[in-house]
């Protein structure tokens, strides 16, 4: 208590002598770790702030600030420009509790189009090379990229297949049935005609559709002219769609400018953050964004959001010249002044209180509420199912997180174990977690199913004792913050074996064997048909009980457990091919300790066979790009050690 009333008045005194300059301040808990950053066009009034007494301050952030705040840091800027911007690069180091952070930049992809090729195609990529290719984009999210590939490929002729699927074709596949691909790989097509299709799925993504328009008017009249009635009707379905597309898009301005409308609804501490991407007068594309446990008044989400979203690595294409606001951020001009950099023109920040862009920000503010709501109604519904399941199962506790054991193996051989998890009815990938199986050869279900469910609980039971400790830890007021309580291998709230009463034995002993009483486990059974014809639906096998709950009569929430038991299935054979592709192509040298893959790749390639190798000198050896003398010395006792076994 004393403890905090000196770390009190220590903030009270560092008030009373803040700068009057633009810059940065971090608030800091007891244990220095920063809680939030955030840029002043004025340090004093802006940090003093926070702290006034008085109730005319609604903002989200005061009352935490009393509790956690034990300390200020600052840092003096010379402009707003330069507040901005080290405000981004703190945020980037410290990963403060109550900064925004979005999650979602592995979904930025492009569209690649490559015209110099000979029969070029469109293809997705993350990242743009310098390579000579055009790029399109990047889409802000991955939905939309395949969207508008598909769109492509349905409308317009060009060939969807790989190159080495191109190179080893010998007759024409399903696209050239359907009539969306003229099968460069093996007919007979005209360069012209295909450069044509090329060229015309360039404008539409480049949203040039009015002279792509007037291109297909004039290539369909030439087709009628010349009788080539089949090509022209092709250019009429082109048209058809392009027009369908234009009449989609919603026209929202009268100039051609580029816009970011940014649109912002909240409920209590949920936010929810709508960007619409408005080019050439229309809205190409939108993007959302889900912010929970935000304690912050609007104006700093949107200087957060800003900051977090112009400013991440992974480029997310250009800066619109227009970006629309619902609220001014803070020293927003030096954050206008940062993005004009970043873009090499002009951009401006603007608040639009009447005319078109309030019209604008408007439609961002309605596609952020209802995203805010058909997300909230999903999670009600997956809630709900949940429930559901605790219910019909006798569950003490929800099982939102959810876990599920299969089993793979091809005759016997390379046996892998799979868990997989479902957090909230959703895939939780970064839980997955493959196991090759050592002890149980020959295709014993039991006995491979019985090595994974004791390496995965092991670890479970590990987490479980270490988040026990840190907990003891934390009670005793020592002042260090708790570890995180196992981690990734977090005990789940449901676990499921793929099998019978049989497999559900099996894992009931390893949770007996190693303490675990209280873990709930249940069997999921496969549809299947018996000696007589008759068919056994999927049911479910529960502890204590002799028979199991018809899966496909009963609710439609417990196919949670058809999902993941589905999903286990997918990656335990995934993985089991994984390994057997990986046996396959074992060398000797797999075996050689120092050596690593792309050594060994190294020396085949140059010396061009393991016997090669071993007959080589160690002059030829050494003239191998990338082996040194430590590799070399590797090799040389591989190769006495496969003498004396020889010999």
């Amino acid at each position: 208590m004393r403890q905090d009333v000196a770390l009190a008045e220590e903030v009270t005194a560092k008030l009373g002598a803040l700068p009057t300059s633009p810059g940065c301040y971090l608030f800091l808990d007891a244990a220095g770790a920063v809680l939030y950053v955030g840029k002043a066009k004025v340090l004093r009034s802006r940090v003093r702030s926070y702290f006034q007494e008085g109730g005319s301050d609604a903002r989200y952030f005061i009352p935490l600030l009393r509790d956690l705040v034990a300390d200020i840091d600052t840092v003096v800027t010379s402009t707003e420009k330069e507040a901005a911007v080290l405000e981004n690069e703190l945020i980037k180091r410290n990963r403060p509790r109550f900064n925004v952070k979005l999650r979602d930049d592995k979904d930025f992809l492009c569209l690649r189009l490559e015209p110099s090729k000979p029969w070029p195609r469109l293809e997705t990529v993350r990242r743009p090379d310098p390579d000579g290719a055009r790029y399109f984009g990047p889409y802000h999210s991955a939905t939309s990229a395949r969207r508008t590939l598909h769109l492509v490929n349905k409308h317009f002729q060009l060939r969807t297949c790989s190159d080495a699927d191109f190179a080893s074709r010998k007759r024409p596949c399903l696209q050239y049935q359907i009539k969306r691909c003229p099968a460069p790989c093996v007919l007979e097509v005209d360069p012209e005609a295909y450069g044509a299709q090329v060229r015309a799925v360039s404008l539409f993504l480049e949203g040039r559709h009015d002279e792509l328009t007037r291109e297909l008017e004039r290539w369909m009249r030439e087709a009628a002219g010349s009788m080539e009635f089949e090509r022209a009707a092709i250019y009429r379905d082109q048209l058809r769609a392009v027009e369908s597309i234009r009449e989609a898009q919603r026209v929202v301005s009268l100039s051609d400018v580029d816009q970011d409308v940014i649109g912002i609804f909240r409920e209590g501490s949920n936010v929810e953050i709508e960007v619409l991407f408005v080019r050439a007068g229309r809205v190409s594309d939108t993007v959302s964004y889900s912010l929970r446990k935000i304690e912050l008044p609007n104006e700093e989400v949107l200087a957060n959001f800003l900051g977090e979203f112009y400013g991440g690595d992974d480029e997310r294409g250009p800066i619109p010249p227009e970006i629309l606001l619902p609220d001014l951020p803070e020293a927003a001009e030096g954050m206008a002044e940062w993005l004009s950099e970043k873009r090499g023109r002009k951009v401006e920040i603007l608040v639009p209180k009447r005319g078109p862009r309030k019209s604008l920000l408007d439609m961002a503010a309605d596609n952020a509420k209802n995203s805010y709501e058909s997300k909230r109604r999903a999670a009600e519904d997956v809630e709900a199912r949940l429930a559901e399941v605790r219910d019909r199962l006798r569950l003490p506790t929800l099982p939102r997180r959810i876990e599920c054991c299969d089993i793979s193996h091809l005759g016997g051989n390379d046996t892998v174990g799979s868990v997989v998890s479902l957090l909230d009815g959703q895939p939780d990938k970064k839980r997955y977690r493959s196991f090759h199986v050592k002890g149980a050869g020959g295709g014993d279900d039991y006995a491979a199913m019985y090595e994974v469910l004791s390496r995965r609980f092991r670890r479970g039971k590990t987490a479980r004792e270490q988040a026990a400790l840190d907990g003891e830890g934390e009670a005793e007021g020592d002042g260090a913050p708790a570890a995180a309580s196992g981690g990734d291998w977090d005990l789940p709230d449901l676990f499921v074996v793929d099998g019978g009463r049989g497999q559900l034995n099996v894992a009931l002993t390893v949770a007996h064997d190693l303490g675990l009483h209280d873990l709930s486990i249940v069997a999921l059974a496969k549809e299947r048909e018996t000696s007589t014809g008759d068919k056994v639906v999927d049911r479910i096998y529960l502890p204590g009980q002799k028979n199991g709950i018809n899966l496909r009569g009963s609710t439609s929430a417990l196919f949670f457990l058809a999902r993941a038991r589905d999903e286990a299935h997918r990656f335990a054979n995934h993985a089991r091919k994984k390994l057997g592709h990986k046996a396959r192509l074992t060398t000797e040298l797999s075996d050689v300790r120092g050596l690593g893959p792309a050594t060994r790749t190294a020396l085949l390639r140059v010396l061009g066979s393991v016997e090669a190798i071993r007959a080589a000198s160690d002059e030829a050896i050494l003239a191998v790009p990338g082996v040194s003398k430590r590799h070399l010395a590797a090799l040389q006792r591989w190769r006495q050690e496969t003498a004396e076994e020889l010999g």
